[in-house]
C-alpha cells in the first residue's frame, strides 16, 4: 500500500532534481546549471519504460549520468545510453550498475571497441555468437544489439555460477580460475557504480 501522496512525491522529486542538477552551481557560484542537460533529463525520465515510476527514473538517471560524464561527455548520448543499459539489464534480470562496471572494464564506453581477440562493442561480445544464433548480419557495434547480447550472456553466466559473481565474471571474460578480470569489475562496481 502506497501511503505517500503524489504532491509529496513531486516535492521530493523537485528537491532531488534541484540538488543534483544544480549541485555545481551551489558549489561554485560562477557555474550555472546546464539547461540542455536539464531538458534532456526531463525527457529521459518521462520516456523511460524500464523503471517502476518517474521518481525511480529521475533518481537513477541523474545519479548515473553524473557518474558517466567522464566517459560520455555529451548529455544526450549519455542519457540515451543509460536508458538502454537500464532497459536491457532489467530485461535480462541483471543489475544495471553491474553492466556499467563490465562496460567500463571491457570497452571504457567505446561502442566501436575491438579487443585483440576480436570481441566487439561496449560489452565486448564475440562475433561467433551472431552465427550461432542465426543472425550473422547483425552489427555488434550497434549499441542495442551489443547490450542485448552482452546482458543475456552475463545473466547466463550468473545463473550457471549460481549467483557467484566472481565466477560469472570469470566465465564472461573467458578467464576461469583467474581473479584479475573479476577483481577489476568488482573494483569499478564498488568504487564508481555502487558508490554511496
Amino acid at each position: 500500500m502506497n501511503t505517500v501522496s503524489q504532491p509529496f512525491k513531486n516535492a521530493i522529486i523537485f528537491i532531488l532534481f534541484a540538488c543534483i542538477i544544480w549541485q555545481p552551481a551551489l558549489a561554485n557560484k560562477s557555474t550555472a546549471a546546464d539547461p540542455e542537460l536539464r531538458k534532456l533529463l526531463i525527457k529521459a525520465v518521462n520516456d523511460s519504460s524500464s523503471f517502476k515510476d518517474r521518481f525511480e527514473a529521475e533518481v537513477w538517471l541523474v545519479d548515473m549520468s553524473n557518474r558517466l560524464t567522464p566517459f560520455v561527455p555529451e548529455p544526450e548520448k549519455r542519457l540515451s545510453l543509460l536508458k538502454q543499459i537500464h532497459l536491457e539489464a532489467n530485461r535480462a534480470k541483471v543489475h544495471p550498475e553491474l553492466v556499467l562496471a563490465v562496460i567500463e572494464v571491457e570497452s571504457y564506453f567505446d561502442h566501436f571497441a575491438i579487443s585483440s581477440a576480436g570481441a566487439r562493442g561496449l560489452m565486448q561480445v564475440m562475433p561467433f555468437w551472431l552465427k550461432e544464433i542465426g543472425r550473422p548480419g547483425d552489427n555488434l557495434f550497434d549499441i542495442h544489439t551489443n547490450l542485448r547480447m552482452g546482458c543475456t550472456i552475463l545473466k547466463y553466466y550468473l545463473d550457471r555460477s549460481k549467483g557467484d559473481l566472481v565466477e560469472a565474471l570469470q566465465r564472461y571474460n573467458g578467464s576461469l580460475r583467474s581473479n584479475k578480470y573479476s577483481n577489476k569489475v568488482l573494483d569499478r562496481l564498488n568504487k564508481r557504480w555502487f558508490k554511496k
